[in-house]
């Protein structure tokens, strides 16, 4: 412990960082005692934990689990092993997939993405979709359109008619939704010709974009709208603690790979594979690792509550336990 440099941001504008210089124990430790006959400042709760393993689990299908939501963004998290099985279109939202594990087969007007682990993609409002998944997982990012990629595309969708062996168009649904995707929220239902619906890409001159994250370490940008930005983040052991305080922006981190600890004034927590943790705007907090890590940072600028079940709790700090990480 001693003298850390903390960096002021702002994510979602293009105004400049600030940076302050730190002593480390005063910055993690709780206020000092009021003297006067009023409270203050509340208590808050420590950072809290999701956890959803990424290796495949036989599962009945279901809709798409929440994890984080507010009016203006949803995080999902989802596992397939077979079709959807229906046509999905949204009216107000761009749709971006992150490939967790497996193999899945987006199919759209746009044409058709092979999707592997650490691969995005982004939906724009209006285009249809469907997917075949083979024992995978995928998180799901909707946010109001118009979004932008940050990142140059790693290839575009293809056309592919049929979209995989042993394809056939069959009895299908399309359903029209609102408010970001979010169950019992479809406007319309009603059977589509599938076949038709795939050779509109003839029609087309948009395809879909697939990224991937970089391999130089630190931040790479992928996606960006109004209020929201979506990245990754590589970190690599050493150097020195460089704290963060995002003043515009919740953060959700989605641990992808590796293992790292995450160092907040709202506790300590051990993260590993298939970990979301949440980070309020304006709390300071940085991260440290004995191996490689690699996650995804999404920002916010409005609050995004979780509305899932909480895992586990970061512990609070001590100056004994921020020792112990022998990073």
């Amino acid at each position: 412990m001693g003298t850390v440099t903390e960096v002021v941001a702002v994510v979602c504008s293009d105004e400049p960082s600030r940076t302050i210089e730190r002593d480390e124990h005063l910055l993690l430790s709780p206020p000092h005692p009021s003297r006067l006959p009023i409270k203050l400042w509340r208590d808050h709760e420590p950072l809290s934990v999701v956890h959803f393993p990424q290796e495949y689990q036989a599962l009945p299908f279901a809709p798409p689990r929440g994890v984080y939501e507010s009016a203006q963004l949803r995080v999902e998290w989802q596992t397939m092993d077979g079709r959807q099985p229906f046509y999905h279109r949204n009216c107000d939202v761009d749709e971006i997939s992150y490939q967790i594990d497996g193999e899945r087969t987006l199919m759209t007007e746009l044409g058709v993405v092979e999707h592997r682990p650490g691969e995005f993609s982004r939906l724009p409002r209006g285009v249809a979709h469907d997917n075949w998944g083979r024992r995978e997982s995928h998180l799901l990012f909707y946010t109001p359109a118009p979004v932008t990629e940050e990142r140059v595309a790693a290839r575009p969708s293809q056309v592919v008619i049929p979209p995989f062996p042993g394809w056939e168009p069959g009895a299908i649904n399309e359903a029209v939704t609102q408010c970001m995707g979010s169950p019992g929220h479809d406007i319309t239902v009603a059977p589509v010709d599938e076949l038709r619906l795939l050779e509109q890409v003839h029609a087309e001159k948009e395809r879909l974009q697939v990224l991937n994250g970089s391999d130089e370490p630190g931040m790479t940008w992928l996606y960006r709208s109004s209020g929201f930005r979506l990245g990754t983040v590589l970190l690599t052991p050493g150097g020195p603690r460089i704290y963060r305080r995002t003043l515009d922006a919740d953060e959700i981190q989605y641990q992808i790979s590796g293992h790292r600890t995450l160092i907040s004034q709202r506790g300590i927590v051990d993260l590993g594979p298939g970990d979301f943790v949440r980070v309020p705007l304006g709390v300071a907090h940085t991260s440290v690792c004995a191996e490689e890590s690699r996650h995804i940072a999404l920002y916010s600028d409005r609050e995004l509550p979780k509305i899932t079940e909480t895992t586990r709790t970061a512990e609070p700090y001590t100056p004994e336990r921020l020792t112990a990480l022998n990073v």
